[in-house]
């Protein structure tokens, strides 16, 4: 089982001010369609070549349209790279949509 977390729990933890990064691996098109603020993109087929772009010392939350990528991403980066503080957000930035902020288009 990979680590994950609810929309609705990285919502508290950012409002909390808790620092996370939070890596969209959407493709470009999506992204600039919605996205979370503060979110940086790297495409799941760009991931390898952006490794050390990624935070350690920290919690990375991994977002995609419905989760299936960054499920894949997560694993990757966890298998592949050791990494250890990652969270797969559930359902995606679609979930964030629907039950966190309405203003965050659906697609």
């Amino acid at each position: 089982m990979l680590p994950e977390l609810t929309p609705e729990d990285l919502h508290a933890r950012l409002q909390n001010g808790e620092s996370i990064q939070l890596i969209d691996v959407r493709e470009p098109e999506e992204y600039e369609y919605c996205q979370l603020s503060d979110s940086q993109l790297i495409s799941l087929s760009d991931l390898p070549q952006h490794i050390e772009e990624i935070a350690t010392d920290r919690p990375v939350v991994l977002i995609c349209h419905h989760g299936v990528r960054s499920a894949q991403a997560l694993a990757y980066l966890q298998h592949r790279h050791g990494f250890t503080n990652l969270l797969n957000l559930r359902g995606g930035i679609h979930a964030w949509s629907v039950r966190v902020d309405s203003s965050v288009p659906i697609y």
